[in-house]
């Protein structure tokens, strides 16, 4: 489990983005970063733009640690095609993503302790590994009395955000089948992601 000793919405202060589009988020009404000289900040330098992209990636994913991010993106890299998209690829391969993507949870954060906990299998076997890769095809669902829960049937009412058409979702078993890994503009990310500021980060 990450070690987040911070609350989620301070990731939201620091990278002064509403990474998850909620409407709890203070950005909404304090519109820039934390501190004495948040409103006073200058231009970042070309490492700060890359890093900030860096860091509002990676905290999309419920800031999941930078050794685990480095693993993502070393993996990336190491497979054909455009990294950018490979590491986009496999971030939303994560089981904690896809039971997100589901909108069976409210947050990234609730699904990696939902998954922890145990109420999630895949292809009719638990899983509790947040960071377990989902392969095309894999069936998704939720596990005996977790379908009953509170926070579960709160989600699926939100207005927030839709399940993107890459999981299909039987809503009344609460099951769903990764159909294909995910291009960058097929993710519905609530703020602009640029993993090719990524790619440029790490080769420096």
């Amino acid at each position: 489990m990450t070690k987040r000793v911070e609350s989620k919405y301070k990731i939201n202060r620091r990278l002064n983005e509403n990474l998850w589009g909620r409407a709890k988020s203070p950005v909404n009404k304090r519109g820039y970063p934390p501190g004495q000289h948040g409103q006073k900040r200058k231009k970042p330098t070309d490492y700060g733009v890359q890093l900030m992209a860096k860091q509002r990636l990676k905290g999309y994913y419920g800031n999941i640690t930078e050794k685990q991010f480095r693993r993502t993106f070393d993996e990336a890299v190491r497979r054909t095609g455009d990294s950018s998209e490979n590491l986009i690829g496999l971030l939303e391969r994560r089981l904690d993503a896809v039971i997100y993507r589901m909108k069976v949870v409210p947050t990234v954060f609730a699904a990696r302790q939902f998954i922890n906990h145990g109420h999630v299998a895949v292809n009719g076997k638990r899983v509790t590994i947040a960071s377990y890769q989902v392969r095309v095809g894999d069936v998704i669902e939720l596990r005996g009395k977790a379908r009953d829960l509170v926070i579960v049937q709160e989600a699926l009412k939100s207005s927030e955000r839709d399940v993107p058409d890459y999981i299909d979702l039987d809503q009344g078993k609460l099951k769903a089948t990764f159909t294909r890994v995910p291009l960058l503009a097929d993710v519905p990310y609530p703020v602009k992601m640029e993993p090719n500021l990524v790619v440029e980060f790490y080769s420096r």
